[in-house]
């Protein structure tokens, strides 16, 4: 399978946008940890993630991170084309949580397509609301629910995701993904630890004990 077909709108596209479709996608590999999009880098275009896991997220000027949402394989994402989408007037951050691959489609080829068809254009505007649906989501997260439930929510949804109750991920990633301080983290485990939800007794790794104890947070 060409992995241009993977694109969502590959089948509304005219045989003259594929063509230029295919002469300016690009692909990219990120090692875990590394910054795909953000902070001064170039308006990078329209991303489809391929194999991996991305993190959108803002940035204070003290550093402090508040992740907006995550972005799973064939899944895609606008927020890093804002430049034209002219209604996105902030800047989002997008780092890779995973060794991930990306196809990109630049923003100057994806800002045509999206210009000369109606399909590409529905598409990245449903695209974009779906994606500030979480947005509004996380904030009402962040701003109205205790630390405790929004770390317990967290938690189960890794469970759900990867369908494993062993959970390696690091203080400092869970942070990064909770809006929190690491510091903060580890009490909160520790005290979930406690009650006999989880089990942190190895570095880097959090098991599930007790997964309806943390529903009911």
């Amino acid at each position: 399978m060409n992995i241009l077909e993977r694109l969502p709108y590959w089948g509304e596209l005219t045989d003259a946008e594929r063509e230029e479709a295919a002469r300016g996608a690009v692909l990219r590999s990120y090692e875990r940890g590394g910054l795909i999009h953000g902070g001064g880098a170039e308006c990078l275009g329209m991303v489809l993630l391929l194999s991996g896991l991305a993190r959108a997220y803002l940035l204070s000027g003290e550093g402090r991170e508040v992740t907006l949402f995550r972005i799973e394989e064939g899944g895609g994402c606008v927020l890093s084309a804002s430049c034209v989408i002219s209604e996105i007037n902030f800047d989002t951050f997008l780092g890779a949580e995973r060794d991930t691959r990306l196809l990109i489609i630049p923003s100057g080829v994806f800002a045509r397509l999206a210009e000369g068809n109606l399909r590409v254009k529905l598409w990245m505007y449903e695209q974009a609301a779906s994606r500030f649906s979480d947005v509004v989501w996380s904030m009402q997260n962040l701003l109205f629910n205790r630390f405790d439930r929004r770390l317990a929510d967290f938690l189960l949804e890794e469970y759900e995701r990867t369908g494993s109750r062993v959970l390696r991920m690091t203080h400092e990633q869970i942070a990064q993904n909770v809006s929190s301080a690491r510091e903060v983290v580890a009490r909160m485990l520790k005290r979930f630890a406690s009650d006999g939800l989880v089990d942190v007794s190895r570095r880097g790794v959090v098991r599930l004990l007790d997964a309806e104890g943390l529903k009911n947070i």
